[in-house]
Formats: structure tokens, C-alpha cells, sequence
């Protein structure tokens, strides 16, 4: 194999090398060097649509991945990720000289590169969907290598025509970023909406820049107000925090205001202050030391540490009167939960590896392989995907499990139950167990009883309450079950019983 050609490419392969071993020391940076070395003699002198070399793009899929710290099979994947659909480079080779485990992570990324999802043709978007709920379940790292290399894509679309700039932005809104979403990947999703909304919604993107801009300077100075303030009453207090202000992205806003009848006086959390801190200890800490400051709105102050959201996220919101009587939202957290927060299941894999210290090296070596709760919904996909074979039904399923809103509502022992929007205390049951679903006769949300058709609300408190004369569920409950998996277990109960 020949050397690098040119000092940049040293720098860039420095400079990636350096990133990885401030994270993973014990990563094998070898493989890291001759995928660089080998993906970048295969593209050679190829450009890309946009006129840049070709190269630069599998290079900042990697960069990416690194931020998202991820090991060093999955950036040797990205780097060779378009080598065998857009060089005369084989499969095999890849296996031959990366092994396996990068080989398999390449062909999955290619053939989610195959995937176009058409989305007014049914038919042809669920097949493909259905595929790449397949690969995602075998493993999660293709999805991340996926991922990143449309977030590039994005920030070179304009040099594509513009039929095709608007197919791949409204791809990424209806399917990428959702799925970004409920890894958790918080800060992939917010940039891959913001990248795609200018194409696919123009007037709309036009407009909530031009309404937000003059707020957000408004706000700025006002912000560094209340920074200076906070830092001191933390100093006082012997805390030790990063306080910085996070605007809201401009898609999410969008959506914010669309519900808030386009009245940015209704928005809260237009910028957040973010308080990040060592301890979960000190979370609390900083929550009290805020509240003794500026009087807190009572239905505003939400505990996502003790009460996690379904993905993952957990952090201290509260939302205060301010200086000057304004109103702003405090977001608190650790550096592991700030982590967690922008990098969804990436930012898991990783604490939880450094946090195994008694674990083999084999164990450590399996990374993406340990199981994880936050990683349990896609397989829960790939099992019930082989099952509905009906394309509409399986469309409306996947949108409900996969890329709707979520809510976490709790058992009367205060465990957390993760259920789509609107979902049932039929469904909730039928989470818990099916025979507590089949024998479910009524329900209290929070010591009420309601209909069984009730629609659940965020931190409810379920009870059901069931009968040992009902053994079978009501053919009703059809009409307003809400998860594929209380279906599918109303419906077999049914069969069964006829």
C-alpha cells in the first residue's frame, strides 16, 4: 500500500487518531490508519456533485462518529462506507483486509445507501423500511454510520437538483430524525431537522428566522444577566458548573409555534440556560439554589432524573420568574446525562464500557453487543415486522411505534412503563403482561377510575384491575388499542378462542 500522499491527509489521520485515544486508549488505531489510507487511495481523484474531492465526505462521516465516540471498527466502516458502491473495490477485499465485523458494517451502510424511501408509494416504503429495521436490530452501529453520512449529505445538498434536494430533506424529517429521536441522539436529530427544513418547508423556514432573530438578540444579553448571577449564588454554595444558553432549534420551534398560535411569548424555552454539574447530588442542589432565587411555575418544574423519558433522557427542568420578572427555563444535569442527552445510545455504549472495568477484554470488545434497554425497542421492531404482513398495517404500526411521540406512565410500585401517544390503559396492561391484559376488566389513572378507551397522559399512575372469570379479551378493545404488540396479542387471543 503506498504512504500518504500530502501533509493535509497526515493532519486529518492525526487528527482523528488523537480524538479516538483521548476516549478508547486501548483502541486498535491501526485499523483506523489502513481504512483511512485504503478509502482514500480507492476514491482518488473522484469529486463529488458539489465539486469537492470525493474523500471528504466518508472523512467528516468519520469525524462525526468520533464526537459520537464510537469504536474504532464503526470509523474504519465510515471511512471505507462508499468504497464498494462507488470504487471497483469488492466486498470480499474489505473482509480480507478489515475482517468481518468492518466488512458487515460496510454492506450494511450500502444497502441502507440502496434503500430509497419513496414515501407515496406504500408499498415500496414499507419493504424498504422493513429492511432497515433488520439491519438496525443486528446492529446498531450501520444505523450511526447511516446517520452521520446524511448529516453530511445535508450540508452539501444545494449542489443537488432540486427535486432531489427536497426527496432526501423530507427522507431525513420522516424517517432519519425520528429515528434519531428515539435512540436518544437528541443533538443528531436537532441538527438533521434543521439542515433538511429549509428544503422541504421554504416560506416556513424563511419566516421562523426571520419572527425568532430579533428575540434571540433580545435574549442574549438578558441571558448573561442571569448567567452572572446563577454563577455567583453557585460559587457561594461551593458548586462547580458549566452554565451556557441553548436555543431551541429552529425546526422544533417551528412545530412549537404551530401549536402555540404562532406567539413566541408562549414559548418558554426559547433559550434555556443548561446548568451542568459533576454529581446528580449537586443537580438537586442547583435546583434548590434556583428556586430560592426566583419562584418557580408550578406545573413547570419536571424531574427527568427520578422519571427518565422513554429514550433515555434525564435531566432537572425548571421553568422560574426571572430577573425582571421574565420567565426562563433552567435545564440541570451531569456531564454523563449531558452526554447522554446529545448523543442518545452512542453516549450509553460509551459510559457503560468505561464504567466495566471488571469486565474481560472480550466483554469490552463487544461494545454495540451488550445489550441495552435503550436498544430493546428495535428489536421488539424486528420481531413484529416478520409478523404483520398487510403493508398498510405495518405503515401505521411502525409510525405509532417507531416514529411517534412517546410517554412514560408508571405502575402503582412506580416502575415505568414506555407507551406511544394516546395510548390505552388496555395498552398499558398488555405492556405489563398478557394475562394481565386478557383479564383486564377496568383501570384508575391516578386513583380514578376510567374507560378502558382512556387516553394516557405523561407520569399517570396506572392501576388495572382484573377478574379471574375474564379470560379473554373484548373484541371492542380493537377499536382503540393503540400498540402493535396489544393488537397482536388481542387478535391471537380472539383466534384462539372462536
Amino acid at each position: 500500500m503506498m504512504p500518504l500522499k500530502t501533509i493535509d491527509d497526515q493532519k486529518s489521520l492525526n487528527d482523528l487518531l488523537e480524538k479516538v485515544k483521548s476516549y478508547r486508549p486501548q483502541a486498535d488505531l491501526e485499523l483506523i490508519k489502513k481504512a483511512y489510507s485504503f478509502a482514500r487511495q480507492a476514491h482518488g481523484g473522484q469529486l463529488r456533485f458539489n465539486g469537492n474531492p470525493f474523500f471528504k465526505h466518508p472523512l467528516k462521516t468519520a469525524k462525526t462518529l468520533v464526537e459520537l465516540r464510537v469504536d474504532e471498527k464503526a470509523i474504519a466502516a465510515a471511512l471505507l462506507h462508499d468504497v464498494c458502491e462507488d470504487t471497483q473495490t469488492s466486498l470480499k477485499v474489505i473482509q480480507k483486509m478489515f475482517g468481518k465485523e468492518v466488512a458487515f458494517l460496510v454492506e450494511g451502510v450500502t444497502k441502507l445507501t440502496d434503500l430509497k424511501f419513496q414515501l407515496g408509494k406504500e408499498d415500496y416504503l414499507v419493504e424498504n423500511l422493513r429492511r432497515m429495521i433488520l439491519a438496525m436490530a443486528k446492529d446498531i452501529r450501520v444505523l450511526l454510520i447511516k446517520l452521520a453520512d446524511r448529516l453530511n449529505n445535508l450540508e452539501t445538498l444545494e449542489a443537488l437538483p432540486l427535486e432531489k434536494q427536497k426527496t432526501i430533506a423530507q427522507e431525513t424529517l420522516e424517517i432519519y430524525a425520528p429515528l434519531a429521536q428515539r435512540l436518544g441522539m437528541g443533538g443528531m436529530k436537532g441538527v438533521l431537522e434543521d439542515l433538511a427544513f429549509p428544503y422541504v418547508y421554504p416560506k416556513e423556514h424563511t419566516w421562523v428566522k426571520l419572527y425568532s432573530r430579533p428575540r434571540y438578540r433580545e435574549m442574549e444579553d438578558y441571558l448573561k444577566r442571569v448567567k452572572r448571577v446563577v454563577n455567583k449564588a453557585l460559587d457561594k454554595a461551593g458548586v462547580e458548573a458549566e452554565i451556557h444558553a441553548r436555543g431551541k432549534h429552529l425546526f422544533s420551534l417551528y412545530k412549537k409555534l404551530l401549536v402555540k398560535d404562532k406567539n413566541l411569548d408562549k414559548i418558554y424555552d426559547l433559550v434555556a440556560m443548561r446548568v451542568i454539574v459533576k454529581t446528580v447530588e449537586e443537580c438537586y442542589t442547583v435546583l434548590g439554589i434556583i428556586h430560592k432565587m426566583w419562584k418557580p411555575l408550578l406545573a413547570m418544574v419536571k424531574d427527568y432524573i427520578a422519571l427518565p423519558k422513554p429514550n433515555g433522557y434525564r435531566s432537572l427542568h425548571t421553568t422560574v420568574f426571572c430577573l425582571d420578572g421574565r420567565i426562563v427555563e433552567f435545564q440541570i444535569r451531569t456531564r454523563q446525562m449531558h452526554a447522554e442527552a446529545e448523543n442518545g445510545i452512542a453516549a450509553h455504549w460509551y459510559y457503560s464500557e468505561q464504567k466495566a472495568k471488571g469486565k474481560s477484554e472480550k466483554e469490552l470488545k463487544a461494545g454495540f453487543k451488550v445489550p441495552l434497554d435503550a436498544f430493546s425497542w428495535v428489536k421488539r421492531l424486528s420481531s413484529w415486522q416478520k409478523e404483520i404482513g398487510d403493508n398498510s398495517e405495518f405503515l401505521e404500526d411502525l409510525k405509532i411505534d417507531a416514529f411517534s411521540d412517546r410517554i412514560f406512565v408508571l405502575t402503582p410500585k412506580g416502575e415505568v412503563v414506555d407507551l406511544p401517544d394516546n395510548s390505552t390503559p388496555v395498552d398499558f396492561a398488555y405492556a405489563i403482561h398478557t394475562e394481565i391484559g386478557d383479564s383486564c376488566v377496568g383501570a384508575k389513572v391516578n386513583g380514578k377510575l376510567v374507560e378502558l378507551s382512556h387516553h394516557l397522559q405523561n407520569q399517570d399512575i396506572v392501576e388495572i384491575l382484573t377478574s379471574k372469570q375474564q379470560k379473554k379479551p373484548k373484541h371492542d378493545w380493537l377499536k382503540f388499542v393503540v400498540t402493535t404488540h396489544a393488537k397482536g396479542a388481542v387478535r391471537k387471543a380472539l383466534k384462539e378462542s372462536d
